[in-house]
């Protein structure tokens, strides 16, 4: 047995021993589970009429949102996408600013800051969290940065550094609160991209609400769906009120005039995609529940693995386990190749982790720190099918 054919087969026993074979079919990487309850819920929107950006739906899906994750606003939005350029928008990022972002993300997460006609400006990923590396990104910035009355600089550059934006990579929680304390000292407003992490907590604090706002998706693809969807978390009412009106295209209210008094968006989430995540947020905890069930099997599985590792929660985090990662020991491009290759063949579709986004033909001159530690974790990780049915 070659050096290479070890994690190949052991990869593939666990995901046997996990999954069981698949024979005539294909496992997902994570599907949505929609049932009778989401039916019922859609039907009745469907019959009331209010399907687009108005209606009880929308109030009930906030209200949900807000009483799970303990931000006292919330603005059901699109999509995660949009939720995150109208979040920067409204922090304040400028045409020409720069935003700090991971490399290790998806794309989503920098086209927001180009929607704001701002440039990525990418740092590095740590090791345990895979999220933003507060200590790397504090020793950076002190040495690439200078203070201009307010305004924090890049000296290569000499573009104003307008926010931050973590990520919680895969649902696990990153360092948010070490975060905080290298935003406050350089004077930056912190922005989450807590797409991935419905249902993950840092202590008892819910993700996406540490920030000046915080952002969820749900993509069709995440815990919970709503089709197309996104949602805008803060416990700020002035920046709240701004969002919405933002939102709806910053019409002023009147019986029937259609006075609007910036150029905005059309960014609120229809009433029939509310519905639908109405219904999901009803499972949540079933889903969270099977969920942690699931990664449970996999760390156990991987427990004897001479060649890979499971990627557990960090300590004093709660994970929502959205995408469970198997990491291999020794990083190596080829083999993890070598391993979604063979999985694939086999029926299950396992995926590995983003490009790097500064390898991106559109973001290749865009400013970065150095990142080592991004380039190794896309040499080793390995998202395996995750879908919450799966852990039942």
């Amino acid at each position: 047995m070659t050096t290479h054919d070890l994690p190949t087969q052991e990869f593939l026993e666990v995901l046997t021993s996990v999954l069981g074979p698949v024979e005539n079919s294909t496992i997902a990487l994570h599907e949505p589970n929609i049932g009778p309850h989401e039916h019922k819920m859609v039907a009745e929107c469907l019959s009331s009429g209010w399907v687009s950006s108005v209606g009880e739906f929308i109030t009930r899906f906030e209200n949900q949102l807000s009483k799970i994750t303990g931000a006292t606003h919330v603005i059901a939005i699109v999509n995660g996408t949009c939720a995150l350029h109208l979040a920067l928008h409204s922090v304040g990022t400028k045409p020409g600013d720069e935003v700090i972002i991971p490399s290790l993300s998806f794309v989503a997460t920098a086209n927001a800051v180009a929607h704001c006609g701002a440039t990525p400006h990418f740092a590095d990923s740590d090791p345990v969290t895979l999220g933003l590396d507060p200590i790397a990104l504090r020793k950076h910035l002190a040495t690439e940065t200078t203070k201009q009355g307010d305004d924090l600089i890049n000296t290569k550059t000499g573009r104003r550094i307008g926010a931050i934006v973590p990520m919680h990579t895969f649902g696990h929680p990153m360092q948010i609160e070490e975060l905080i304390l290298v935003a406050k000292e350089f004077g930056l407003p912190i922005v989450e991209d807590a797409a991935e992490s419905l249902g993950s907590y840092v202590g008892k604090k819910h993700t996406g609400t540490f920030g000046r706002c915080g952002i969820l998706s749900f993509n069709g693809n995440k815990t919970i769906t709503t089709g197309g969807g996104g949602a805008i978390l803060t416990d700020d009412e002035s920046l709240a009120t701004k969002i919405r009106h933002l939102a709806t295209t910053a019409k002023l209210a009147h019986e029937w005039e259609f006075m609007h008094d910036k150029t905005a968006w059309n960014y609120r989430m229809p009433n029939l995609n509310a519905a639908l995540g109405c219904a999901q947020l009803d499972r949540l905890d079933e889903f969270l529940r099977n969920k942690r069930n699931l990664a449970n099997k996999y760390d156990i599985a991987l427990k004897s693995s001479d060649s890979l590792e499971f990627v557990s929660e960090p300590k004093e985090t709660t994970s929502n386990y959205w995408l469970n990662t198997v990491r291999l020991k020794k990083p190596n491009l080829q083999i993890r190749n070598e391993l979604l290759t063979a999985s694939r063949a086999k029926g299950y579709l396992c995926r590995p982790a983003w490009n790097l986004l500064h390898q991106l033909p559109m973001y290749e001159n865009s400013p970065r720190a150095e990142l080592p530690v991004a380039q190794m974790l896309l040499s080793s990780l390995i998202n395996v099918p995750s879908s919450a049915n799966l852990g039942l």
